[in-house]
């Protein structure tokens, strides 16, 4: 595929003079035509798998968790197999990712969190979500999104980080700070879809040397 020249970046000339609200239209328009139908890449086939996923993706590519979760998911059928199998075992099963041991433990933390007082089933909201082990806004807004459809906030990732800063769209580094700079000035009909073509952009177009 060829390389599309005009993009919404931060030293585009049609982009001067305008506002980060205009820009970030800009920038969603351009991207929805570039990358049409945008979605999260983990696998997945239940709303606990997604958890899993999602956990699993810190600081990991999702590549490799899908590499991973494509036989922890054959061997970890439902809920209760996350809270029956012995911890030391399920982290066996994830150390190809990194930081397993961790990860391993947030994950069975709230497996039996879920199964006990949800009845199995995720919270569906921010706060709710945010009190269980390892879970973070950005881990918190992917559920609600694609579980859901909710759109409480934005989800935060490297991607979304680096070309928020590279665009012009926000001049913080911490994650939550990012998150609240980009809600001010997207559409909240666009804060689930956004996440997804920056990540997109930034995979195809724009890795961790581009500098545009």
């Amino acid at each position: 595929m060829k390389k599309i020249r005009k993009l919404p970046l931060k030293k585009s000339k049609d982009l001067e003079g305008m506002t980060k609200e205009e820009k970030v239209k800009q920038i969603i328009s351009r991207l929805e035509k570039l990358f049409p139908g945008s979605k999260i890449a983990l696998n997945y086939s239940s709303p606990w798998e997604l958890f899993v996923a999602v956990v699993l993706s810190a600081q990991t590519t999702d590549k490799q968790v899908n590499v991973v979760t494509h036989d922890l998911f054959a061997k970890y059928k439902t809920l209760e197999d996350y809270v029956n199998t012995p911890l030391e075992e399920f982290q066996n099963d994830i150390k190809r990712i990194g930081l397993f041991r961790g990860k391993g433990k947030s994950i069975k933390l709230t497996a039996d969190i879920v199964y006990k007082s949800y009845s199995g089933k995720l919270p569906d909201s921010m706060e709710k979500l945010l009190e269980l082990p390892g879970v973070g806004r950005k881990t918190a807004n992917v559920l609600l999104g694609n579980i859901y459809g909710k759109s409480e906030g934005i989800a935060v990732d490297t991607h979304v980080k680096r070309l928020a800063k590279l665009f012009g769209l926000t001049d913080e580094t911490d994650p939550n700070k990012i998150e609240r700079d980009l809600m001010e000035i997207t559409p909240k009909k666009d804060w689930f879809m956004i996440t997804y073509l920056l990540i997109d952009y930034g995979r195809k177009y724009c890795t961790a040397r581009c500098k545009h």
